[in-house]
This record gives C-alpha cells, sequence and structure tokens, in this order.
C-alpha cells in the first residue's frame, strides 16, 4: 500500500508528447492576431467617471440600476439611473 502505481495515472511524458493537438492548438492561439481591447477599456473609464460624477452631484454613495438593450444594427445600449444610497 506504499508507492505503487496505478493504471492511468500520469506518466513522465511531456505534455506536448501526450496530446499534440492540443499543443497546436496553443501555438495557433498564442500566434492568433490580439484583440484590439480599446472600445471596452473607454467604456469602462466612462463608467468610472460617471459613478464619481453621481456621487459628486449627489453628495454621497449611489445605487445604480441599469437597462441593457440589443437594438436591431446590433447596438449594445446600457441605461444606468443613479440614485442616493439608503
Amino acid at each position: 500500500m506504499g508507492n505503487e502505481t496505478r493504471k492511468g495515472a500520469a506518466s513522465n511524458k511531456r505534455p506536448d508528447e501526450k496530446a499534440p493537438d492540443t499543443l497546436a492548438l496553443l501555438k495557433a492561439i498564442a500566434d492568433s492576431p490580439r484583440r484590439d481591447n480599446s472600445s471596452y477599456h473607454d467604456a469602462m473609464a466612462q463608467a468610472r467617471q460617471a459613478f464619481e460624477a453621481a456621487e459628486a452631484a449627489i453628495g454621497g454613495p449611489v445605487r445604480v440600476k441599469t437597462k441593457i438593450k440589443t437594438k436591431r444594427n446590433g447596438d449594445y445600449v446600457v441605461k444606468w439611473t443613479f440614485k442616493p444610497a439608503k
């Protein structure tokens, strides 16, 4: 019951020897072009600024209600309503 090995247990092979398809997939992902996330980062910066402006206007912590809508043309619309926190 000490140092026995079970059948099917992990072997000493390298990952690329076990699954060449996985290695090829990882190489393809690494070589693919990077996504441009600048629009996402801009939207998140605007969201932080909106929260700061709402807190400044209300004079304290705020709670937010959101409505999310996708238009027919594919535009994604998020409406925020800020109210004072209770």
